[in-house]
């Protein structure tokens, strides 16, 4: 099951940790040639140096003093005591990827230093700062719709914003080739993921 998107420095001291047998806590899983093949850290680091031999503009390293090591895309945790917390923060640049960077009143795609967030239902009528309330407008809707809510400004909204339910930066990293490996471990987390 896909549990969560972490840093290389974290998925590098999972494949270096230990528990108290000595077994390795973390391997990494890496796709060749449409299978999956794992590594523990010793491997992978000899995978590393002949991919520095062989093909060393293909991956993202990391440098350390003796080794240079490919960064790993899929490192699977051997054993855990429990699931973390799916919990999406609210924060600036996962509203923009939720909403895609596009005006949710014209539909218009902007960068994001041309997009405001815009409260629905506007703070002064007792609108809160939450997932269902914000979304992205391009400047020119935000000043038309004022402190008005949209049926008021006679403006509608594309999509009903709503909470994602997995991190919305997800879908735009899978667009990337160099993440295409992790497209078949998130669906099928999607698709047997217990619903409550």
């Amino acid at each position: 099951m896909a549990l969560r998107v972490i840093s290389a420095r974290r998925a590098f001291a999972l494949l270096f940790k230990q528990d108290k047998q000595c077994r390795p806590v973390a391997e990494v899983v890496h796709v060749e040639n449409g299978q999956y093949i794992s590594y523990d850290f010793k491997d992978w680091a000899e995978v590393s140096a002949l991919r520095r031999q062989l093909d060393e503009q293909g991956h993202e390293w990391v440098k350390t003093v003796r080794l240079d090591l490919v960064i790993p895309r899929i490192v699977r945790v051997l054993t855990f005591s429990r699931l973390p917390k799916r919990d999406v923060k609210f924060n600036r640049r996962n509203i923009f990827a939720r909403d895609g960077n596009t005006c949710q009143y014209c539909g218009k795609k902007f960068p994001t230093q041309e997009l405001s967030f815009d409260h629905v239902i506007p703070r002064s009528h007792g609108g809160k700062s939450t997932w269902s309330n914000i979304v992205c407008a391009c400047i020119r809707c935000n000043v038309r719709k004022g402190g008005r809510t949209p049926q008021q400004a006679h403006l509608r909204l594309i999509r009903k914003p709503i909470k994602p339910r997995r991190n919305p930066i997800l879908s735009i990293k899978l667009a990337d080739e160099r993440y295409a490996s992790w497209k078949q471990f998130l669906d099928i987390a999607y698709w047997d993921v217990e619903l409550k």
